[in-house]
């Protein structure tokens, strides 16, 4: 962290309400007349915006300011929570007061001395929605639709949406460290209809980072309606997908929101300290097969999952949750990490100031083997290429899950032949990380669109994987 970012935090946050950092030591000498084990201050400033197009004008557009603070104390296994939109010392001790309910009698700790801390510098601390004019976001979604009508004929129907985020936040600790971190984020979407041989399709591409709008190039929208086209037109020309247990290969980026689901939210510590995760207890024990290694990394440069420090104000770090198949750990929060006495590995992340931190995903990954594409493809006899993903969803109890595919192949005596629609695939995380019989060398991460739910609150994430070979998984199909 600069010494930038937290003056302009402290500017943005604690001076325009005429708050002072020493004032802050007050409100934690509230908080701490009863014992506590944790306690922090989060403060926040968001400006966001969207603008969405459809049959060939901008129909929509939106703009928000938020703000506020929220007050946590923590004792044992239990939280006490209060947050205000308004950023004054008056609230802000009435909030403290209304969480030291859940500290043990006796405690009266001695408020902190804040102090700085420093931070990573993984992006620019700059306001994406100030890098381009009004009139020229309104030109990029034009210029993108007309861009994915002239790619074919077909295309019937174009949809596109342009979002960006401005956020600063400010942390203070009862351990006296006070950390910031100024946010930007930005993401294009698109969607396309084709109309062909009596049916109708759709596809979809697009991307962003924790970057200005500049990224958005020619280049970058050319690529977007590429994509989306081509994903289109394929299930056009797509058979009913076949059912039944059969070889099953992934292919690299965007597919990794299996793992995501099926596998990384498994491995977050509060499912773990619970026991109701299918990885529960079992830290040092094979759960892959040999040549998995999956990590959690927020510290990628200028990727969406990323962040300086996560929202407690630790530094985030590159997390190997799963080692040549042996599990190494989980991801952990202060709270479930002091409950579970390991290291917190900067993993705290909240929606906004009016919610809880829990422990998160930020980057989560599969990293390379030693095998080709080509290679992987070659070696399946008969089964399902599934390219590219829609939704799914997850039993983290059970670590069974179903998810649909937008783009998938058959392969047929080691080739790539007809694409297939309606093929879901069904399994149990665990159960499928022991059954990965090959691994690329072509890892890649996502464009950049990722959110990722969890207890009602979403956050920004990032996936990856590389090509994936799996034997013997569950095909729902519609042949």
């Amino acid at each position: 962290m600069s010494a930038s970012t937290l003056k302009i935090a402290e500017q943005t946050l604690l001076d325009a309400h005429g708050l002072k950092a020493a004032q802050l030591q007050q409100v934690f000498g509230n908080m701490l007349t009863h014992k506590v084990d944790y306690a922090d201050l989060y403060f926040q400033y968001s400006r966001a915006e969207s603008w969405a197009l459809e049959e060939g004008i901008v129909k929509s557009g939106s703009f928000s300011i938020d703000q506020g603070v929220g007050v946590r104390a923590v004792s044992g296994d239990k939280t006490a929570f209060a947050y205000s939109d308004d950023i004054t010392l008056n609230a802000l001790q009435q909030a403290a007061i209304a969480t030291r309910a859940i500290g043990r009698q006796g405690g009266n700790q001695t408020a902190p001395i804040l102090r700085r801390s420093k931070a990573h510098e993984l992006y620019l601390p700059q306001d994406p929605i100030a890098s381009l004019r009004a009139d020229d976001k309104v030109a990029l979604l034009e210029r993108l639709e007309r861009i994915a009508r002239a790619l074919d004929p077909r295309v019937t129907q174009v949809m596109a949406n342009l979002a960006g985020e401005y956020e600063v936040v400010l942390v203070a600790r009862n351990d006296g460290l006070m950390s910031a971190d100024i946010r930007p984020l930005v993401r294009l979407s698109l969607q396309v209809i084709v109309e062909g041989n009596g049916k109708r399709e759709q596809g979809s591409a697009g991307g962003g980072g924790r970057f200005s709008y500049d990224y958005f190039t020619e280049e970058i929208l050319q690529h977007y309606a590429k994509e989306a086209v081509h994903q289109a037109v394929v299930n056009l020309d797509a058979r009913p997908a076949p059912a039944g247990n059969m070889t099953v290969v992934l292919g690299n980026g965007w597919p990794g929101i299996l793992l995501h689901e099926a596998v990384g939210h498994g491995l977050e510590g509060d499912f773990n300290r619970k026991g109701s995760s299918a990885f529960s207890g079992r830290v040092g024990k094979r759960v892959a097969a040999k040549g998995v290694t999956v990590v959690d990394d927020g510290t990628i440069k200028d990727r969406r999952g990323s962040l300086n420090i996560d929202d407690e104000g630790n530094l985030t770090q590159r997390t190997v949750l799963i080692e040549d198949g042996i599990l190494r750990g989980y991801l952990q929060d202060s709270m479930n990490a002091r409950l579970m006495k390991v290291p917190v590995t900067g993993n705290a992340r909240r929606e906004s100031f009016a919610h809880l931190p829990i422990p998160r995903m930020t980057n989560t990954m599969m990293m390379n083997g030693d095998k080709t594409q080509e290679e992987i493809i070659a070696s399946v006899k008969h089964g399902l290429y599934a390219a590219n993903f829609g939704g799914g969803q997850v039993d983290i109890t059970s670590g069974k899950f179903v998810f649909s595919t937008t783009e998938a192949y058959m392969i047929e005596n080691g080739k790539v032949t007809y694409p297939v629609k309606g093929a879901t695939l069904i399994g149990n995380g665990p159960d499928a990380l022991t059954r990965i019989s090959m691994i690329g060398n072509d890892m890649s991460l996502d464009s950049g669109v990722g959110t990722c739910g969890k207890e009602g609150q979403s956050v920004p994430v990032g996936v990856g994987q590389p090509t994936v070979r799996i034997d013997g998984l569950t095909v729902g199909g519609t042949a």
